[in-house]
């Protein structure tokens, strides 16, 4: 058999030098700029404002800048080398399109910031079964009489409490009417029909519920499954029927299971 002279590396040797792999060597190369034939005097005499330049190169290069506000040199300095291919820095650099005036554009509602979870809750950890609904009348009076359904998540606690929260959904509603520079009838604002609640308590753990829980209970108890209703089969739940290492093993030791 022939031996094999080559060094092979130690794989398996973590503080061994690395064998480095025969490579020919990189070639550096340099960015190449074009010459557009702009210039600044040029510039300056076309598009006297910062908008109409930002367009004109937006037009040229697809790259949108930030010009308002900035030194007369610099705006027109900065177009100029980004239309002769130089990257404008960040600080130039604009996310809107040049063509479009904000205030053209039906302005919209914040979205409302939910509170944090209520600190009197139960902490999360001792949740013993939850369960999602996406048939609950809507909160909005308008929507609910279109027949609206709203997604709501209840919970119960080991101690007996129970809760809500309502998930959504989110809608946008046009409100109010304006007619725009171009004689177009255009909305005022448009406003969010959120329904989203924090996580809030309608059955006590005494077993008393809250006006609103008094309310959720006889909608759900109306609502049919087989010879029960959806607030006792998915809601408001034995413990042993969603436990069943309870009922085999009641006294929780390891190995016993």
């Amino acid at each position: 058999m022939k031996k094999n002279d080559t060094p092979q590396a130690d794989v398996w040797n973590e503080t061994a030098e690395p064998v480095a792999p025969k490579t020919k060597p990189l070639l550096k190369t340099e960015p190449v700029f074009k010459d557009s034939g702009f210039d600044m005097e040029g510039l300056m005499t076309d598009f006297p404002t910062a908008t109409e330049l930002a367009k004109f190169v937006f037009d040229e290069t697809g790259i949108a800048l930030n010009l308002k506000g900035r030194a007369n040199k610099l705006k027109y300095q900065v177009a100029l080398e980004t239309l002769n291919g130089h990257p404008p820095a960040a600080e130039f650099l604009s996310k809107e399109n040049p063509y479009v005036d904000k205030n053209d554009m039906v302005p919209m509602e914040e979205l409302k910031v939910l509170p944090p979870r209520d600190s009197s809750l139960p902490p999360a950890h001792e949740l013993q079964n939850y369960f999602h609904t996406a048939g609950v009348p809507h909160t909005d009076a308008e929507r609910r009489a279109a027949g609206a359904k709203i997604s709501v998540c209840f919970r119960k606690y080991m101690n007996g409490c129970i809760t809500y929260e309502i998930e959504g959904p989110l809608e946008q509603k046009p409100f109010g009417e304006k007619i725009d520079k171009f004689g177009r009838v255009r909305p005022e604002i448009i406003k969010w029909i959120d329904p989203r609640t924090p996580e809030t308590l309608i059955v006590r753990p005494d077993g008393s519920t809250t006006p609103t829980g008094q309310r959720l209970r006889a909608l759900l108890k109306s609502m049919p499954v087989n010879k029960s209703s959806v607030w006792d089969t998915w809601i408001d739940r034995e413990f042993v029927t969603v436990n069943q290492s309870a009922i085999d093993n009641p006294w929780g030791m390891e190995g016993d299971e």
